[in-house]
């Protein structure tokens, strides 16, 4: 039987070309020269420091313009709290989103269910596989899919035939 899965998952080398291209531009603009303005990563998190809000603000913000251009969705990266670390000096983490929730994979399933089509939705781990019996209602799925789901960077992938 036809099947695909439904995935969250971010390209880390991009990210990590994101960050780096980005601190590139920090270490060379005017307004953060004698700052401490950086962003430095570890697996799947991403850790922006500055002397103020504002400035964090900016670092996030080249972030973000630098992961765009590399063609990582934004909607990948989760930022937290801002948090303060001494004098003024502030940081923020921000984590890569890898894998579906359990919340949102029961919400793609229900809607999937909803939809009517003859296919099978199931959880597995941090993916949803969707079954059926015709390529046609796998596409059609798909294309629900990217219509409802729009908080979520889905993935498709691992379709076989």
């Amino acid at each position: 039987m036809p099947s695909f899965d439904a995935t969250l998952e971010a390209d880390l080398t991009e990210v990590r070309n994101a960050v780096e291209q980005s601190m590139k531009e920090i270490t060379t603009r005017f307004d953060f020269k004698g700052s401490s303005a950086k962003v430095e990563q570890a697996n799947r998190e991403l850790t922006a420091y500055a002397d103020s809000e504002f400035q964090l603000g900016q670092v996030r913000d080249v972030l973000l313009n630098k992961a765009a251009k590399r063609n990582v969705d934004v909607r990948f990266l989760e930022p937290a709290d801002i948090q303060k670390m001494g004098g003024d000096r502030v940081k923020q983490v921000i984590t890569v989103r890898h894998g579906i929730a359990g919340d949102d994979a029961k919400r793609i399933v229900r809607i999937i269910k909803d939809s009517k089509l003859k296919v099978q939705a199931s959880i597995q781990g941090d993916a949803v596989r969707v079954t059926g019996s015709k390529r046609d209602d796998l596409q059609a799925v798909i294309a629900l899919l990217k219509k409802e789901v729009t908080d979520l960077p889905l993935g498709f992938g691992n379709f076989r035939d």
